[in-house]
């Protein structure tokens, strides 16, 4: 499939810098994710579309055994040189697909997926997925770029993150997920919203976002209308964007 393709090329190259992605690496979402988990110790936890291996890296400690899966490769790779560098050993990374999971039925007492479902897609096949892994009352950690529920933002905020990196699928609105993972059999019981602040030359060059593309994006986010530049915080200077602002659902679901 030619998206499964593109999420592979993208982040094939962008690998490292992943890794070291402040957004990635030391958002206060990280820490949150660990507060709303319930674990004593004994569960094994899948992290699914790990990336830069963040959340396996987080949770390594408080759990038995952690699988880390993703698609591509050099994610992997990278990943486990993060993970292991910081000397957990508990922990196994696969590569696979989030919408095709290669575990068995009931394998896991817990899923987290951070910052990648926009990635996807399929994703009420991803969801079915994590439910198909998830045993029974299992906990599903789900923490991803929103769009507000106003159809001129939603489309404002995924066409400048498709035009910034081609492996976007779509960043969903928070009801759509409400009504995608309760139809998958959970039950919603923990969610938050949160704020992100998206440097721009750093959102850019993170996908290695061609010069003259670049140029491109910036002068569109320019002529946004008011409304637009106001509701993303968009803020210019010297005719360059240095900042806008998105935002995140994270969320806690039992499967049922």
């Amino acid at each position: 499939m030619d998206l499964k393709k593109d999420v592979q090329q993208q982040f094939g190259k962008s690998a490292d810098s992943y890794v070291n992605s402040p957004n990635h690496k030391d958002g206060k979402d990280l820490q949150k994710i660990l507060a709303m988990a319930e674990v004593t110790g004994k569960e094994e936890l899948l992290d699914v579309a790990t990336g830069g291996g963040h959340t396996a890296n987080a949770f390594a400690p408080l759990v038995k055994k952690v699988t880390a899966v993703d698609l591509t490769q050099e994610m992997l790779l990278a990943a486990e040189k993060f993970v292991k560098g910081n000397g957990n050993q508990n922990v196994e990374l696969v590569k696979g697909d989030a919408e095709d999971l290669p575990f068995s039925n009931n394998s896991f007492d817990v899923v987290t997926c951070r910052i990648a479902p926009h990635h996807f897609p399929n994703i009420n096949q991803f969801t079915k997925e994590v439910s198909r892994v998830l045993k029974q009352s299992g906990q599903f950690l789900l923490d991803d770029n929103v769009v507000p529920e106003d159809d001129e933002y939603d489309q404002f905020y995924n066409k400048i993150e498709k035009w910034r990196d081609y492996s976007h699928f779509r960043a969903w609105k928070k009801s759509e997920w409400i009504r995608m993972l309760e139809f998958a059999g959970f039950e919603i019981v923990e969610w938050h919203r949160f704020e992100k602040i998206f440097y721009f030359d750093s959102w850019c060059n993170r996908m290695n976002l061609p010069i003259e593309e670049k140029k491109n994006l910036t002068q569109f986010m320019i002529n946004a209308s008011d409304r637009i530049k106001d509701k993303f915080k968009i803020t210019i200077k010297e005719s360059q964007i240095i900042s806008f602002q998105g935002e995140a659902i994270l969320l806690k679901a039992i499967k049922k």
